[in-house]
């Protein structure tokens, strides 16, 4: 089989050189045309007398006409041989020869004149032959006699045969085989490339990939031993040939339904995986009985062509109908996948069950053509559906590779606020205390110091509140749990922060709009909900500069309340957005981050969501999101 693989690329290489040279060298040629010999006669051996001619081949009489394209059919059991005569030509070319194309018959021998000048004798059952005769110009005038037996049920010519120059007729007979042999052996190069390939692929792809490359393969097998050609260059490999031919046949199918399976589905009640398993058991089946045939000389080769080419064609049939239906059904559930399949496998199977219905009906006495085109539409239909396969799991793995990365870094930022949650519980109650003791000492000596004593302790006391605020971040990030859960209403909650927050975006030479309608519902805290939004809003205005503005909008979207608070201010680049909410991590020289990361905890607790849009010079976005709660609902303690 290495071999058969290895002769046919070879011979595919020759074929293309030499066709090109000849092409090349019969361009502006004054050679006449070719000349089709059409007169030609026929008999069964022993049809006539049973007397010899006088020349002492062939019979002498018994002689009827024969016309071309109508293969002769045995007429009974004991008629195994037919007899075929033509008067040749006038052969006025420098190198003449004649093309019979094609032959059908197991053993032939050609006489011109009184000379046996042609001869093969095939044991095993393919009888396809293209005949390429040479002559000489003496030749003219004499008798060409062809006896044909056969074997297989057909003798006879699908002609018409052509007389003319040699050179001329091989490049007839190259172009008329050249695109089985292109066509396999690419087809077989390409199955040997995904074989490669496939050590690459992962487990789950491997084997769509493998059941594509042995559709591909078995195919290829197909049409390159299918070729007359090959069998008349490589006579000695016929067998052989045969051999590989069966092998592709017998693969072919079960590679089809497998793969029908992997990329599309079972069918319908798993018709199409109980279909594979038997046509995985008759492949079995007819290998055995090959293998059986052979061993024993090809003394079951009746029976195994029985099993082998007419049962199988009929499972072939079935099995084509019952694919193409489960692809249909599929594609009207909207799978693109067998919408492809379907179109593609439509390709095929037009040409080939026509070619096997017609093979059926004629008995054997066809020779299939049609479906090797129709399956390169159908294989490229396959490429494209694994193609497509392959980009989908690249986009899932791409979908997979950012969630991953989404939840570690959830995972990460839960892991610090958890840390900082432990830190904060265990020490802030701690240091609270000696911070407020302290403080009331110190105020005790202010009422009694100096004035300029008392600017110190007035700068001291201020930095004692500032650590006990840190403190009060500490202990709310800590403990951010609301500890009254009831209904607030939106609008309600920010004409309170508006009230506080107004003033010092005045100082802060901007200004502060908002646009929050009366409907707005959310469950939460109102302390926190306040003290989340006064530190967001506290940000915006510290980032103002000159004639900034803060602009306050809430909306209802698909069951959520939607609360943005935009400003027109310093802005921020990508990687600070993408830390905001860090442990430790400010913008601002005295800052501790702490005020965002307890306004991440409550909207946290809230159920709520907050995305941050920014650019460097043009301001920061900052959108929340809580689920609505509607105006009737109760809170809960």
């Amino acid at each position: 089989m290495k071999a058969s693989r290895k002769y046919g690329i070879i011979a595919a290489a020759i074929c293309i050189v030499i066709q090109l040279v000849l092409a090349a060298s019969c361009y502006g040629s004054s050679e006449p045309a070719l000349k089709p010999l059409t007169d030609w006669r026929f008999t069964w051996e022993g049809g006539g007398t049973g007397s010899r001619s006088t020349d002492g081949i062939g019979p002498a009489s018994g002689w009827k006409p024969y016309r071309m394209k109508q293969p002769l059919q045995l007429s009974t059991g004991e008629e195994k041989a037919g007899w075929f005569e033509t008067k040749l030509p006038a052969l006025i070319w420098n190198t003449p020869a004649i093309l019979l194309k094609p032959v059908y018959g197991i053993k032939i021998d050609i006489y011109v004149g009184q000379e046996k000048r042609y001869e093969i004798d095939r044991d095993y059952r393919y009888d396809v032959h293209h005949i390429l005769l040479p002559l000489s110009r003496e030749d003219a005038g004499q008798t060409l006699l062809m006896k044909i037996q056969g074997g297989t049920g057909r003798i006879g010519m699908d002609g018409p045969v052509w007389a003319g120059d040699y050179q001329t007729l091989l490049t007839k007979l190259i172009k008329a085989n050249l695109g089985d042999i292109v066509l396999g052996s690419s087809f077989i190069f390409i199955a040997l490339i995904m074989l490669i390939s496939a050590i690459l692929l992962n487990r789950s792809e491997r084997n769509s990939w493998l059941s594509l490359t042995a559709v591909i393969l078995s195919i290829g097998l197909m049409i390159l031993t299918y070729s007359p050609f090959v069998y008349s260059l490589f006579r000695s490999y016929g067998e052989w040939f045969q051999v590989v031919f069966d092998l592709g046949l017998l693969s072919l199918l079960p590679a089809i339904t497998y793969y029908f399976e992997r990329t599309i589905g079972p069918g319908y009640m798993l018709i199409i995986r109980m279909c594979r398993k038997f046509q995985v058991g008759y492949s079995l089946f007819c290998l055995g009985f090959m293998v059986i045939n052979l061993l024993s000389g090809s003394r079951f080769s009746d029976i195994y062509y029985f099993f082998s080419v007419k049962v199988l064609g009929c499972i072939m049939i079935v099995l084509l109908m019952i694919l193409a239906a489960s692809a249909i059904s599929y594609a009207a559930r909207g799978n693109r996948d067998a919408a492809v399949f379907a179109s593609g496998f439509a390709l095929f199977a037009i040409p080939a069950l026509g070619e096997l219905v017609w093979f059926y009906v004629r008995q054997g006495d066809y020779v299939l053509f049609w479906w090797k085109w129709g399956v390169l539409g159908f294989v490229i239909s396959l490429i494209m559906i694994l193609g497509r396969k392959f980009a989908h799991n690249h986009r899932q793995i791409v979908v997979y590779s950012r969630e991953l990365e989404m939840f570690n870094s959830e995972l990460q930022r839960s892991e610090k606020m958890e840390i900082i949650s432990e830190l904060a519980a265990s020490v802030a109650h701690e240091v609270r205390n000696p911070l407020q003791v302290t403080r009331g000492f110190l105020q005790l000596l202010q009422e009694k110091s100096r004035d300029r004593e008392k600017e110190y302790l007035r700068l001291a006391l201020e930095e004692l509140d500032r650590a006990s605020g840190i403190i009060t971040d500490f202990l709310t990030f800590a403990k951010p749990e609301a500890e009254k859960v009831s209904l607030l209403n939106v609008g309600y909650e920010f004409r309170h922060i508006e009230g506080i927050l107004i003033p010092l975006a005045n100082l802060q030479g901007g200004r502060m709009t908002t646009d929050i309608p009366q409907d707005l519902y959310v469950y939460g805290n109102s302390s926190k909900f306040k003290q989340a939004f006064i530190n967001m809003i506290k940000n915006s205005i510290e980032a103002l500069r000159e004639e900034g503005h803060i602009q306050i909008r809430a909306y209802r979207d698909n069951g959520q309340v939607v609360i943005c608070v935009a400003d027109n201010g310093e802005g921020m680049e990508p990687s600070e957005v993408a830390r905001l909410g860090e442990p430790y991590y400010s913008n601002k020289s005295k800052g501790t981050g702490l005020g965002l990361m307890v306004t991440f905890r409550i909207i946290e607790v809230m159920q709520g969501k907050i995305e941050i849009e920014s650019k460097k010079g043009a301001g920061t976005v900052m959108t929340v999101r809580f689920p609505a709660a509607a105006s009737g609902e109760q809170g809960t303690e």
